[in-house]
């Protein structure tokens, strides 16, 4: 596996793009981790989480400014995505959590999971859209059950999912859209004195990168097929230092000459409760290269990140040192990546050949 100064491809900071407008209730704990698209208009959009006073979460739209080539700062249009669902709501701590939106060319959709933190904790869910300003809730996701794995992975929580933007070929042969998804083991928070308790079948115990599929032809007869997930497998669990505790995905796997480019987050520290806001963690982002043609398959990925908690707005926020990357887009022919910095504002990287 590679080190950063060998992986072929490098993050290098661009500046922060946006942060917690002042007076505003509902951005007074942060502005962070979005999603992005381009509109039919042609512009790019960010779709960030607006977390209000008790960490309660919603979907924003921002028009991203971009200024001789770089995006520097937005400009905000809407709530898109409010905790309405009785599944999304509690009392605090809840709403509607860290979007990534793929467009997949192949159903003509903007494709959102989202994190809905409801009374029973996280739980992936799924939404469409044509134009990214109006979503369709297509309800939390449902997993097929695989008898060999011997488990429902719907009664386990789950976060950092998203899409790939086009379809791949599954196991079985099927032409297949493929989605990342993240499962955690710790029961103990929903029954006290289960503690962590992974599936017989499964080697890694801690929350690591999953990969599963839908079928294309059940998607284009219905698309509430997005929300039921089958053929689940292991994809990566942590390996190198900076992913001691636990990884997850980040923005929608990109084609690259040697496959696909998956950018992943690596979390170390101590963590006391997973479902509440941590302060002694670490995150850093990381990146791997899956096989192009069987993308459960992990060729190559970093030994140590390639962008790491250093700057002030990384270090100091509402959950400090964190960069958490969650979104990829081209502006002017060349490619950054938005990020989540301390869970209070989202900065931007541009992503490059490591020269």
């Amino acid at each position: 596996m590679s080190t950063p100064e060998n992986f072929p491809y490098a993050l290098t900071r661009a500046g922060v793009v946006m942060v917690p407008e002042p007076g505003n209730p509902l951005e007074v704990e942060g502005v962070l981790n979005p999603a992005s698209g381009r509109g039919p208009d042609g512009e790019l959009y960010l779709l960030p989480r607006l977390v209000a006073d008790g960490n309660v979460s919603r979907v924003g739209l921002a028009r991203v400014v971009v200024d001789d080539g770089v995006p520097v700062s937005v400009e905000r249009e809407a709530i898109v995505l409010e905790p309405e669902r009785e599944w999304e709501i509690g009392a605090s701590n809840s709403g509607v959590e860290d979007p990534r939106v793929t467009f997949i060319p192949a159903i003509g959709l903007h494709v959102m999971t989202y994190v809905a933190f409801g009374p029973l904790g996280p739980r992936t869910a799924v939404a469409t859209s044509r134009d990214l300003r109006e979503w369709r809730r297509l309800g939390p996701v449902t997993f097929e059950y695989d008898d060999e794995l011997g488990v429902d992975l719907g009664l386990y929580h789950n976060k950092d999912t998203v899409f790939f933007p086009e379809p791949v070929t599954a196991p079985d042969g099927t032409l297949s859209l493929a989605v990342l998804h993240r499962p955690v083991w710790e029961l103990g928070e929903v029954r006290p004195g289960e503690g962590n308790r992974p599936p017989a079948t499964v080697a890694e115990s801690r929350p690591s990168i999953w990969i599963a599929f839908v079928p294309l032809d059940a998607v284009l007869s219905d698309d509430r097929e997005l929300a039921r997930w089958r053929q689940n497998r292991f994809l990566a669990g942590p390996e190198y230092p900076f992913e001691e505790l636990k990884i997850g995905a980040g923005p929608a796997p990109i084609r690259v000459e040697e496959g696909w480019l998956l950018l992943h987050h690596g979390v170390t520290g101590v963590i006391t409760n997973s479902m509440a806001q941590q302060q002694n963690v670490n995150y850093g982002a990381g990146a791997m290269i899956l096989d192009g043609d069987e993308p459960w398959r992990v060729l190559d990925r970093t030994s140590a990140p390639l962008l790491a908690a250093e700057t002030e707005d990384e270090r100091s926020g509402i959950v400090p040192n964190v960069v958490f990357p969650t979104a990829i887009e081209e502006v002017d022919g060349r490619l950054f990546v938005f990020y989540g910095m301390a869970d209070s504002k989202i900065g931007v990287a541009r992503l490059h050949a490591n020269e």
